[in-house]
């Protein structure tokens, strides 16, 4: 007498649960590529691609405070933000002082320097932190993220 197969086991009709397994695999598959797509176009999570740059930073205080930046924000003395003739408004760079190794993250809210030889104008606050204060200028290494 001969075994009482399945008709799903001899190939010709899927087995039960295959189609609720593919699907589920076709799904974590495709949260998987989003999740990472999402991370690779992400701003915060890529490289900016922008090249880091190496020079003179100068620093701008209270006789600007309140005044309009070129991304429409008022000027305050105390936020952590800079000036740079091209990097992107609102970019995130870090700045490094190259004298004494401390290192900084700013936002990018305006325009400027205007003196040549100048790569970035800091905000009082970021200056602070940078130790260039008494110096007014200091060379530094800035960094796009």
């Amino acid at each position: 007498m001969m075994p009482t197969v399945p008709v799903w086991a001899r190939g010709s009709i899927s087995r039960p649960g295959d189609d609720a397994a593919r699907r589920t695999t076709l799904w974590l598959a495709a949260g998987g590529l989003a999740t990472v797509l999402l991370a690779w176009c992400s701003p915060a999570a890529a490289d900016s691609g922008i090249p880091a740059q190496v020079g003179h930073a100068s620093w701008y205080g209270e006789e600007f405070a309140s005044r309009l930046t070129a991304s429409g924000q008022r000027f305050d003395p105390q936020k952590l933000t800079g000036a740079h003739r091209t990097l992107p408004l609102g970019c995130k760079v870090r700045v490094t002082n190259l004298h004494n190794g401390r290192s900084v993250l700013v936002t990018i809210t305006d325009r400027g320097p205007f003196r040549p030889q100048r790569e970035i104008d800091l905000s009082y606050g970021a200056a602070r932190l940078l130790g260039m204060l008494r110096r007014g200028v200091a060379d530094v290494l800035i960094e796009p993220l």
